[in-house]
């Protein structure tokens, strides 16, 4: 295998050290990779990079791509079903990395830019620029991140009559385009090198008025005129690791991305006011098939996750042998099983994309995205209603178990049915950090409307199936079964005959 030029954990470190523009708690970031906002994250990040390198998980990571060129196993196009394989164990290690608690790191954007330079053509003058950016891509590892919703200030209103508030171009000069509007929601933005900018799959761009809005392009962290506006931050907020384990290193933070008549580069640019290739890439690049495929792998680390540790929470508790809790462990790790078996599917038996590349079938993909948007919820109630209120049952801190006072009694009554109460304590705080945090409930959020809002999820597997012709054979073969009867009895097959009833 030839050298790498992936970055190390050190250098992605470093890479972002470039003035962007990050604001959160009334102030501009100076460092990203020191604030306490975004410093664990980064540095959650910075070991899937050195994990790259390192001889126990570099030969189940990279691969060469078709430019001979070492990268992520999901950074370049799989050409089998056993390399679509491959990828997914190189997307399960990183995700154990971080416990499925880290939903958009760098092979997220993969199941985009792994099909750039195969769909180049797509693209038209920007071809040259497609190719560039999956090269660049692959060989140094890029995270980037992606912004396709419009902010919900209005949603009444047409894309063209929001002209002040959605991302559109202004106008164009020798050296790009000028563009204003804001986007959203830019998870990981803070700590990614640049940004995926497009419109929505199902926007609907009026020709003759959504030209200026007809616009995909990348937009690098320190571009002048980017401005990165983040939520709450919950690491910051939770900074000791016994009291929040997950919160405090894995929040990516979200942010809405702010455009003030920014400069965006021709080498940049891959559609410029062009309605039909503006929403048309989703499909063309294969996207909805790997980002589904990604996100589904990841999920059931996260659910591993989760089972293991319902199942040590009963145990705690001592009700590991009640019938009603042994069921709701059991129900969860069917759970799990459920979504890394459609991964299974969905790369075992995978669909043709462009130039010889293989993509997981849509058809899974689609049922992934309604499955998947349902389980985190069912994961809440599960953990409710086993566990009751033992995850609040805890000290406020683990401090409180130095304490020479309050140690006898913490281990008097804080004690488990099979475990110290410090490890009783340290399993309901993760639990808890898992579940019940602001963190918590922003995962139940996220997991609920990753892939869209529940209604077009299902408008788009039933979009997908009918434009393949796949309700239409469901419906011949529901008519097949009504061929075998009529009013005078069966018409066809063995029921046929003078002992038949009918």
């Amino acid at each position: 295998m030839t050298a790498s030029t992936l970055m190390t954990g050190a250098e992605y470190l470093e890479s972002l050290r470039d003035g962007r523009a990050v604001y959160v708690d009334g102030e501009r970031v100076a460092d990203v990779t020191t604030h306490p906002a975004f410093r664990n994250a980064a540095r959650s990040v910075s070991a899937l990079y050195d994990a790259l390198h390192a001889p126990a998980t570099r030969e189940t990571l990279t691969a060469k791509d078709d430019f001979g060129t070492v990268t992520h196993r999901f950074f370049k196009p799989s050409r089998s079903a056993t390399e679509l394989l491959a990828a997914r164990e190189a997307i399960g290690c990183w995700s154990r990395m971080g416990y499925g608690f880290l939903g958009r790191t760098p092979d997220y954007k993969a199941s985009f830019m792994s099909g750039l330079a195969a769909n180049a053509d797509f693209y038209g003058e920007f071809a040259p620029n497609a190719v560039r950016w999956y090269r660049e891509f692959t060989g140094r590892g890029l995270f980037l991140n992606h912004v396709i919703i419009n902010p919900p200030t209005d949603r009444k209103q047409a894309v063209h009559d929001m002209r002040d508030v959605f991302v559109h171009v202004e106008r164009e000069t020798d050296e790009g385009i000028v563009v204003s509007g804001a986007k959203m929601l830019a998870t990981g933005s803070a700590i990614t090198h640049a940004g995926f900018v497009a419109p929505v799959a199902s926007a609907a761009l009026a020709p003759g008025k959504g030209e200026d809005f007809a616009v995909v392009f990348f937009v690098r962290m320190d571009n002048p005129g980017v401005k990165l506006i983040c939520r709450t931050p919950y690491a910051s907020r939770t900074p000791e690791p016994f009291d929040a384990p997950l919160s405090s290193r894995f929040d990516e933070n979200d942010a809405v991305l702010v455009l003030d008549r920014a400069l965006i580069p021709w080498e940049d640019v891959l559609v410029h006011r062009d309605i039909t290739r503006a929403t048309g890439f989703y499909a063309r690049s294969g996207f909805p098939n790997l980002y589904t495929f990604q996100s589904g792998i990841r999920l059931a680390v996260k659910l591993e996750l989760m089972a293991g540790l319902l199942s040590l929470g009963v145990r705690a508790n001592g009700t590991d042998t009640f019938r009603g809790v042994q069921a709701a462990v059991g129900e969860l790790v069917a759970m799990r099983h459920m979504v890394w078996g459609l991964t299974t599917a969905m790369a075992l038996d995978p669909e043709p994309g462009t130039d010889g590349i293989m993509l997981p079938k849509l058809e899974y993909a689609a049922a992934m995205r309604t499955y998947n948007a349902q389980v985190w919820n069912r994961v809440h109630e599960l953990f409710g209603a086993t566990l009751g209120g033992s995850p609040i049952v805890v000290p406020s801190s683990g401090r409180d178990l130095d304490h020479p006072e309050l140690r006898p009694l913490i281990e008097r009554f804080y004690r488990g049915s099979d475990t110290s109460a410090h490890d009783r304590i340290k399993l309901f705080k993760l639990i808890w950090d898992a579940t019940g945090t602001e963190f918590g409930g922003r995962h139940e959020l996220y997991e609920r409307n990753y892939s869209g809002n529940a209604e077009q999820i299902r408008l788009d597997t039933l979009k997908w199936a009918t434009g393949r012709g796949t309700v239409a054979d469901y419906e011949g073969f529901a008519r097949a079964c009504m061929a075998d009867y009529d009013p005078d009895g069966w018409v066809r097959g063995p029921w046929r005959g003078p002992s038949a009833a009918g």
